[in-house]
């Protein structure tokens, strides 16, 4: 394997582990939770979200979140249209874990930690996906900045 391909997989998983680690200490979680929780999150955001917007926003991803991002999409089956309710209860299903979450302050703290990475902007096009109701789930510009 060339140095290259050595250096962007140590990039991409410390990456990963950052993300983790952020998630972990915002929601005051194991490691391992915090893992289950970003994978609950990014699919279910996901599936909620049309293909075209789904694909620019997982491009965006490091290459082992990316990876997670995508395992188990059928792009013929999106997006898929969820009550509020349905949305948080879809990412509370997802998460098996020692405790019970808040899938509120869950989804909120994950997206906020995606947007403090991604940017503001990239998060703004998938929040504009979901319905006004939806939108509060989203930080604002300011808040990921």
């Amino acid at each position: 394997m060339s140095q290259q391909g050595l250096e962007t997989i140590e990039s991409t998983t410390q990456k990963t582990h950052e993300w983790i680690a952020r998630v972990a200490e915002t929601e005051h979680m194991e490691k391992r939770d915090a893992w289950k929780a970003l994978r609950a999150v990014l699919q279910t955001v996901r599936d909620r979200l049309p293909v075209d917007v789904a694909v620019h926003f997982g491009a965006q991803l490091p290459m082992l979140i990316r990876g997670m991002y995508y395992e188990g999409w059928e792009p013929s089956k999106v997006p898929i249209k969820m009550a509020i309710d349905n949305f948080l209860a879809a990412i509370q299903e997802k998460i098996v874990a020692d405790r019970v979450f808040d899938p509120i302050a869950i989804t909120q703290d994950v997206l906020g930690v995606v947007a403090s990475y991604l940017g503001g902007g990239e998060m703004e096009k998938v929040k504009q996906s979901f319905p006004a109701d939806m939108q509060n789930l989203f930080p604002t510009l300011a808040d990921a900045a």
